[in-house]
């Protein structure tokens, strides 16, 4: 049983891979060129660099401690397949060997993989400052989804796997992997925002690989050492409150599912190199997309936020996957539903549950359970909706389409409608009767509903990327662009195969009025498609319960969320 701690569904923004391979000089350090292929992968850990400095804020609780090492796969990727069957089963964590045309797998010991943060425990770390002294061990999780990038130059151009490990309680799988002749980040404190409390001075860090990996997977006791200093913040000539502002804005953008009206530290825009903290795919928020971060490497070489991005042989997670384009026109001929693989939308379990004073939402004495919700695609097609606005109308007109196996457009049916929200947080165009929200009582009779209907459909989280089709790059995933602007005469809104569309608790009308409704034990429903309009594979798996204990008194609520089934997280 829980009480509202934060979750965080966040992907990457990550340390540019040229920082490996050039800016870095981490060429010498790279694996022997001449090292034949093996059948499983060979796995390495390299530093980027020798020396790294860490800005300490005066804001922020403790350092982010991304010393910039690096797990290296030659001979062939390093890949896992991530999934639970149902919240009732454990997390389940394969890795999948591939030699040539040839695939095994074999499953990592029962217990050792809990979610799909990543691999736990993976890296040891000790620190001792400038005499000797020990002064910090600590231990880190290995997403191999994290910063990227090529560390020869006959390694495959783009990496295959996605960015980021999924933090979500209620992920359903998941795939990690580490290309053929890239390298990946390390560290992943940025999920969960774990700072060391290291104060300003120079320090000595010795990188390990834990020991049970090492067996596990074949790695040599190869330790990295890598000189740290730490730096007190220094505000700049004319920066002042601009620079905490912008650095503020990018903490609550990162605090995507944080408890509402918690205040975040204000996160640094030059501190994330991890590939953990958020640029995007964090859900609809309050507060706009941040720039991308600029990593420590590339601030050393003088480049600047304008020239980070993903390109051939890196990723950093900077890039903003935008919107897709809408059909030139609305479709014409007679409507048609062909018998061709169809999205298959389902809800998860609510979470980030949390009573809100009225005085929030600008009604005071008044009552509120906030809450954050999410739809996915399990496929095996994604659902693409058009909308198309005649001149002067305030609504458009919304369009399904339907495609076969070889990607072309065989059909569309009209789905209702779309609609112009103009609220903070939204300010784009919402596809109207996607999801709907409803408290219902122990019984499972209504006795409240959210005024939360329309939605702005984006691909804000992997949910399961183990389904037929998963896209692990999704497109239609930068929530600035992904539904239009107020001017828009059409627009396109996508929710790809394996991705889910998250609305955090912070945004209006997310969250259920309950003022007048008695102590006691109810059910949060989120229900997709509740009137039928789109055309699915299955109506029968629409609709997910979170069961939640209302108590207190008025001006005073409490609520109490039990675990579902094995999952015990808000």
């Amino acid at each position: 049983m829980t009480s509202n701690p934060r979750t965080r569904l966040w992907r990457s923004t990550l340390a540019a891979s040229a920082a490996i391979a050039v800016t870095a000089g981490v060429v010498a350090a790279a694996p022997d060129s001449r090292q034949k292929a093996a059948a499983t992968p060979q796995l390495g850990l390299i530093a980027a660099s020798k020396t790294v400095t860490i800005t300490k804020y005066p804001w922020m609780n403790g350092v982010w401690l991304d010393l910039g090492t690096y797990v290296t796969s030659e001979g062939s990727p390093f890949e896992f397949k991530v999934n639970r069957k149902s919240y009732k089963d454990p997390v389940v964590a394969q890795q999948i060997i591939r030699q040539g045309k040839k695939t095994t797998t074999r499953t990592l010991p029962k217990g050792l993989v809990k979610d799909f943060t990543g691999l736990p425990g993976f890296v040891d770390v000790s620190i001792t400052d400038a005499a000797g002294k020990p002064v910090l061990k600590t231990s880190q999780t290995f997403c191999p989804n994290n910063a990227s990038g090529r560390i020869r130059p006959d390694a495959p151009a783009k990496s295959k796997y996605p960015q980021s490990c999924p933090t979500n309680p209620f992920t359903l799988g998941s795939v990690w992997g580490v290309e053929k002749g890239w390298a990946s980040n390390t560290y992943s404190g940025h999920y969960d925002d774990k700072g060391v409390d290291l104060a300003p001075g120079t320090y000595t860090a010795k990188v390990t690989v834990a020991k049970k990996y090492r067996d596990l997977f074949g790695m040599a006791n190869k330790p990295q050492t890598v000189k740290v200093t730490v730096d007190e913040y220094k505000e700049e000539p004319g920066q002042g409150a601009r620079g905490k502002a912008a650095a503020g804005a990018h903490a609550h953008h990162a605090a995507g599912h944080a408890g509402h009206g918690k205040a975040q530290p204000p996160a640094n825009l030059m501190e994330a190199t991890s590939g953990t903290a958020p640029t995007y795919n964090v859900g609809h928020g309050p507060h706009p997309p941040a720039p991308p971060a600029l990593p420590w490497a590339l601030k050393k070489s003088a480049r600047t936020t304008a020239n980070v991005g993903d390109k051939t042989g890196q990723t950093d997670g900077s890039r903003k996957s935008a919107a897709q384009k809408p059909n030139a026109q609305r479709p014409t001929g007679k409507a048609s539903v062909p018998n061709v693989p169809k999205p298959d939308l389902r809800s998860l379990p609510a979470y980030g549950i949390t009573i809100v004073d009225g005085k929030e939402y600008d009604a005071p004495g008044k009552d509120f359970m906030a809450f954050s919700a999410n739809v996915w695609n399990a496929g095996p097609a994604k659902l693409v909706v058009d909308g198309f606005r005649k001149p002067g109308a305030e609504l458009m007109d919304a369009y399904q389409y339907f495609y076969d196996a070889k990607g072309k457009q065989v059909g569309y049916t009209p789905t209702g409608t779309m609609e112009w929200d103009p609220r903070p947080g939204h300010v784009h165009w919402h596809f109207t009767d996607f999801a709907s929200y409803r408290l219902l009582k122990a019984d499972k009779k209504e006795a409240v509903r959210s005024g939360k209907e329309a939605f702005c459909l984006a691909n804000t989280d992997a949910v399961d990327y183990t389904v037929k089709n998963a896209n692990w790059h999704p497109g239609n995933t930068d929530l600035s662009t992904a539904c239009g602007q107020e001017n828009s005469i059409s627009v396109r809104e996508v929710l790809d195969v394996g991705s889910g569309d998250t609305y955090t608790q912070d945004l209006p009308d997310q969250s259920f009025d309950i003022t007048g409704v008695p102590n006691g034990t109810y059910w949060i429903q989120v229900l997709a498609n509740p009137d039928k309009r789109l055309k699915e594979t299955s109506l029968t798996n629409n609709s997910a319960l979170r069961k939640v204990v209302l108590g207190g008194k008025p001006g005073a609520r409490t609520v109490t969320v039990p675990a579902h089934e094995l999952v015990d997280a808000n």
